[in-house]
């Protein structure tokens, strides 16, 4: 009876074994579907949540999977996405591996905070709510004490959306990221000598970010770079047209297009007004525009003007420039179809 009664046990105990092994490794059917782990969600609510999509059956199983692997404080909030068939397993650690889905925003090279704003109002975001978090300079003050925005300062790539992260937590990471930048080029609060000039570092973003806007050609950025500081050591307005746009759209009158008074404006970022440099950035740029200004061509050039395929002629005189700016300006206005809506600014 003895024997009888441990060799039921044993086979009690391997059935069970065998029950459990097909409960949680087995594969599930059904159609994809999404899940969202809050943060701090308990074991039983994460398995309710599973039963309501249709990708387990029994919450309890789940729980006890849980409990036996000793996962309950390693289960990972966030969105997650089932395709195919899974196990009991499988769902299990997929959530403590905390392989959530993500979705990705990218930011180009020399957008403004007011382009970016639109940016994050496209993939979900609160444009509003990104431009109130772009509007607080209390994690930059350290590097840019002057600073009124984090305008420069929201580091132009793609970034990982993270599922419940808000407009802070992206403009955070993308400070954060711009940190790093300025760390691997060896940039602090101090700024850097450059050609002579000693240029803080919120100078060398603000340049940075025209040079930026300045060329679709990155190989034309240092000779841009070097263009810039020529004008800037003697005194020369800088006259660039991105400068121009940056101070209508501050005051919500951007229309596209760049009229004759536009360039009287009484904006200090009005670089056809007044000399030097802008009182701060005028975009986000990436690292090809930083190293651009720490690495300048050296040139006598102070004049350039759009060949409108995306490249510059550089003049070192203004009857040069004059020629220049004579001959890709008539030959644009004798390709044009019909007279543009406004007169073209002034070249460089």
């Amino acid at each position: 009876m003895k024997l009888r009664a441990a060799a039921l046990l044993v086979l009690a105990g391997l059935g069970l074994r065998l029950w459990w092994s097909m409960e949680t490794e087995a594969p599930l059917g059904g159609p994809a579907a999404e899940v969202v782990v809050p943060p701090g969600a308990s074991t039983q609510g994460i398995a309710e949540r599973l039963m309501a999509a249709g990708l387990i059956k029994r919450p309890w199983a789940f729980a006890l999977l849980v409990r036996m692997r000793g996962d309950g404080g390693r289960m990972k909030a966030g969105r997650y996405r089932f395709e195919g068939p899974y196990s009991l397993l499988d769902i299990e650690q997929k959530i403590v591996e905390g392989d959530v889905e993500r979705r990705e925003i990218t930011f180009p090279e020399g957008r403004n905070m007011f382009d970016m704003a639109e940016i994050a109002a496209r993939a979900g975001l609160s444009g509003s709510g990104f431009l109130t978090a772009a509007k607080d300079p209390g994690i930059i003050a350290d590097l840019d004490p002057e600073a009124r925005t984090l305008e420069g300062y929201l580091f132009p790539e793609t970034y990982d959306l993270k599922d419940g992260a808000g407009e802070a937590a992206l403009i955070a990471e993308m400070v954060k990221s711009s940190r790093g930048v300025f760390a691997d080029l060896g940039l602090t609060a101090e700024g850097r000598t450059i050609e002579g000039q000693a240029l803080t570092l919120r100078q060398i973003v603000t340049l940075a970010s025209i040079v930026e806007l300045e060329t679709a050609a990155p190989e034309e950025r240092p000779r841009i770079a070097g263009v810039f500081l020529n004008r800037l050591r003697i005194g020369m307005r800088l006259q660039t047209d991105p400068t121009v746009i940056y101070a209508l759209k501050l005051d919500g009158r951007y229309n596209g297009n760049i009229r004759k008074v536009d360039l009287s404006d009484e904006s200090p970022y009005n670089t056809y007004r007044f000399a030097g440099l802008p009182p701060g950035p005028i975009g986000s740029p990436g690292r090809s525009a930083l190293n651009a200004v720490l690495q300048p061509e050296k040139t006598e050039d102070l004049y350039f003007v759009s060949r409108n395929d995306g490249t510059h002629v550089f003049s070192k005189r203004l009857s040069d420039h004059e020629r220049a700016v004579d001959e890709f300006q008539r030959r644009r206005s004798l390709k044009a179809a019909k007279p543009a809506a406004s007169p073209p600014a002034p070249s460089r």
